[in-house]
């Protein structure tokens, strides 16, 4: 296999390290390569949980546009009814408040993503501490 002669090759002296960055001993060079390994799978787990979280935000997002799309389509319905008579007792005012107060089932998956990317974010910041 022939080298093009406007390619620079590598050669031994570009993989030397200076006399200060180089290890004492194996053992030294072996903790090295330890910490190595242990930054790389932990650099892997977090991209693996990031992207998680983006699939996880892009299913919601499409959930959340199939929500818009038939709020639109019920508003556009509403318009055009008729207006219902308002019968309302003491008994189901008081239990439409009660409903209100808990998170619609539309809002429990924003709720849900908001935990988990306070998660990711914490989880985030202690990798970058270490």
């Amino acid at each position: 296999m022939a080298v093009s002669e406007g390619v620079a090759r590598d050669n031994t002296e570009d993989w030397l390290l200076p006399e200060a960055a180089r290890p004492r001993s194996f053992s030294e060079l072996e903790a090295r390569v330890d910490l190595a390994l242990t930054i790389a799978k932990s650099s892997e787990a977090a991209v693996t949980e990031v992207g998680a979280a983006a699939l996880e935000a892009a299913e919601q997002a499409r959930q959340a546009a199939e929500l818009a799309a038939r709020a639109a389509t019920a508003a556009q319905a509403a318009a055009t009814a008729p207006p219902a008579p308002a019968q309302v007792s003491a008994s189901e005012s008081a239990s439409s408040a009660v409903a209100v107060a808990a998170p619609a089932p539309e809002e429990e998956w924003l709720i849900a993503f908001t935990h988990r990317a306070e998660r990711l974010s914490a989880r985030l910041v202690r990798l970058q501490h270490r």
